[in-house]
């Protein structure tokens, strides 16, 4: 299942001792490069471009990046001491069977492109040889072994939060299936759709070829897996339906999904791929593509389910063999995102190591990286800004004073999360043994991250649980906890600063952390209450507004021309763009608190830094944190699949709705970058 990120909180006080301790603003930027800042493009006219066309060009694409940003430069960073940490525990011989012995031979198993090469397809050659070797009558057996070891053919299925109860485990059944993901590649006809579709059909055939099919059998395989994949891309729910949580939720009795689903047989489903009874209730989150997976499995030949099986099973060990399958892996996202060149191989086995033990590493990195300081000052500045938004919330307009009592609430009882988990994970049971196979390990990897999700039902949800490592370079919100996390590696200029002004502070991290509490109030998020639970909590009238008011940011994003014939989908990243704005609200008015706390005037030339206003710096440092070069490729497969706006149009189409911004660079009517009071969406 795919999880469903949101967090937020209210006090009454208006910051902290750690965030209002902080030393007197610095006379200098810290995290901006004025030398950066175009001249020759005013703010009114472009405003991301003013602030980011010399980091442009002191940054351009090299081979193996498809796009390269602020984000990748603090996840270089953290790659490198990642990458310091594992080698450091390879040269200290560790002991067989610890964790730090676990870490260090996955890495070194994925660095090893010797053994791989000569293995080649060895590793998985009996495995296929079963596929193609079972009787009719074990084709159910088959079903049932690809779905408990090593991919979900025609649909998925698993235990997650219940959407309504989120103290407990629900059942969830749901669509999937396709190599491509996204519903489009396989049913639109236009040039790009078909140049992927195409793409994808000569990665299977290589990648069959590679595992020893020879070039008619390949052929055959590619036929009957675009068939099926195609059938399925055709019951899929589009992206912008894909938006809609509470469609989704479809609570069927476990008798009701038998006879809905009869071609599949859910007792022994159940049992023998999760070892757990059948369940009383089960969510389908997508009837129509489950009852397509039904049908198909119900009508299909065993040659076509098998070759199916067969690139499922290839496609899921293609990262853990010889440097042919890598290869044609690589072709293919040429394709799809314009990259020239591989990854460097110790990156690609930094992915492969934290993918399998992430934590285990994560606890290193905390302990070398993240200094307490860092955590009491975040402490603060969350506070301060659940404090702004609890202020937003009071002032609405739109909103009536049940609705708001409700969202404060939800804001009140937001919990936050900073740098790393106070539980780590437990990997003693985990198997690693530098005599199997890479593929060998990684499958026992697998294995062990799915009994571990398995095991959760029946037992309580564990609240202490973190969705990322704390060298992951990101934040989000989970709605169904109601929590906002940050880790530990996101802490880091230009984000965060320690030596650096309020201003650019507030500007970054303070963005971010806005952000995310307002994620617990964007389309998807204010659908679950204070608990986690999806409850309406609001009244009809007040949600009929906030309906209206998505409806003009979307159409401001789509109305954005992305590339020639290609505009941004604004319903589809209505969610993150609502969280952008509320971000950046939040932070000013979270910003100005703290100033006005400290007795700083923000008008007067003693605040000014560097002769920039700090409003200016604010809203500068914003649009520092996107600034990215990026192919064209990769811009129309982003479109087609992410769910966050490009960069540019995170800094130029949020910004033409926030009047402060204007009056800060003295934007007036006439410029490209000022929007009229009529036309502008202010939601939070």
């Amino acid at each position: 299942m795919k999880a469903i990120n949101i967090a937020l909180a209210m006090t009454v006080a208006l910051g902290t001792a750690a965030a209002s301790a902080q030393a007197p603003a610095p006379e200098h930027l810290k995290s901006l490069k004025p030398e950066y800042f175009d001249n020759n493009t005013p703010a009114g006219t472009d405003f991301y471009t003013h602030i980011n066309r010399g980091w442009e060009l002191a940054h351009p694409l090299t081979p193996e990046h498809s796009r390269y940003g602020a984000f990748d430069i603090l996840n270089d960073s953290s790659e490198s001491r990642v990458k310091q940490i594992i080698l450091n525990l390879g040269s200290e011989n560790p002991q067989p069977g610890s964790v730090a012995f676990k870490v260090w031979t996955i890495y070194d198993q994925a660095m090893d492109s010797v053994r791989r090469n000569a293995e080649g397809a060895k590793p998985i050659l009996a495995d296929l040889k079963r596929i193609e070797t079972t009787p009719h009558e074990g084709m159910e057996d088959l079903f049932l072994w690809m779905h408990g070891n090593y991919a979900s053919p025609f649909f998925g299925a698993g235990p997650m939060e219940d959407l309504a109860n989120s103290q407990v485990y629900a059942m969830y059944v749901s669509g999937g299936g396709m190599g491509l993901g996204d519903r489009d590649y396989y049913l639109k006809d236009d040039a790009r759709n078909k140049e992927v579709r195409e793409a994808y059909k000569k990665l299977i055939q290589r990648q069959m070829q590679n595992a020893g099919y020879s070039k008619k059998d390949a052929s055959r395989i590619v036929k009957n897996v675009m068939k099926i994949e195609t059938a399925l891309a055709d019951s899929a729910l589009t992206r912008e339906e894909s938006r809609n949580i509470v469609a989704m939720y479809n609570p069927r009795s476990f008798e009701q999904l038998k006879e809905m689903y009869p071609n599949i047989n859910w007792d022994r489903f159940f049992i023998e791929t999760m070892g757990i009874p059948s369940p009383e209730q089960v969510i389908v989150t997508e009837l129509k593509s489950v009852d397509q997976a039904n049908k198909l499995m119900g009508s299909l030949t065993d040659r076509e389910i098998k070759d199916y099986y067969l690139w499922k099973y290839v496609a899921q060990a293609a990262g853990a063999l010889s440097d042919n399958f890598a290869k044609a892996s690589f072709d293919f996202s040429k394709v799809m995102s314009g990259v020239q060149e591989q990854r460097p191989r110790w990156k690609r086995a930094l992915d492969a190591t934290e993918g399998a033990m992430g934590e285990a590493v994560g606890e290193l990195y905390v302990e070398k990286y993240f200094p307490r300081s860092s955590k009491e000052y975040m402490v603060g500045l969350v506070e301060n800004l659940r404090t702004a938004l609890g202020k937003h919330i009071i002032e609405l307009d739109w909103m009536s004073t049940d609705t708001k009592l409700n969202a404060l609430n939800k804001l009140n009882s937001f919990t936050v999360k900073i740098g790393y988990p106070d539980k780590w994970k437990d990997y003693s049971t985990l198997q690693i043994d530098p005599k199997l196979s890479y593929y060998e390990n990684l499958h026992n990897v697998s294995m062990w991250h799915q009994a571990d999700t398995y095991s959760k039902w029946g037992k309580p949800v564990d609240r202490t649980e973190w969705g990322m490592t704390p060298q992951t370079v990101n934040a989000y919100y989970n709605p169904l906890a109601n929590e906002i996390v940050f880790p530990a590696a996101i802490l880091q200029a230009p984000f965060f600063d320690p030596e650096a002004s309020d201003a650019e502070n507030y500007g970054g991290i303070g963005v971010v952390i806005g952000h995310e509490m307002t994620h617990g109030f964007d389309d998807q998020g204010r659908n679950f209450d204070a608990q986690g639970n999806m409850t309406d909590w609001w009244t009809a009238e007040d949600a009929a507004k906030f309906e209206e008011k998505t409806k003009g940011l979307i159409a401001q994003f789509d109305a954005v021309e992305v590339l020639p014939g290609l505009h941004a989908n604004g319903q589809y990243t209505l969610g993150e763009n609502i969280a952008d704005q509320g971000g950046l609200r939040v932070a000013m008015t979270a910003f100005l608190d703290s100033q006005k706390k400290k007795g700083v005037d923000v008008t007067s030339d003693a605040a000014k830094i560097d002769g920039y206003d700090p409003m200016q710096v604010f809203y500068m440092n914003y649009a520092n944190l996107w600034a990215t070069n990026i192919r064209d490729e990769e811009i129309r497969s982003l479109t087609t699949g992410d769910v966050h706006s490009l960069g540019r149009n995170r800094v130029n189409v949020t910004l033409r709705n926030i009047a402060p911004f204007f009056e800060a660079f003295s934007i007036t009517e006439g410029q490209p970058m000022f929007r009229p009071v009529n036309e502008r969406v202010i939601i939070w």
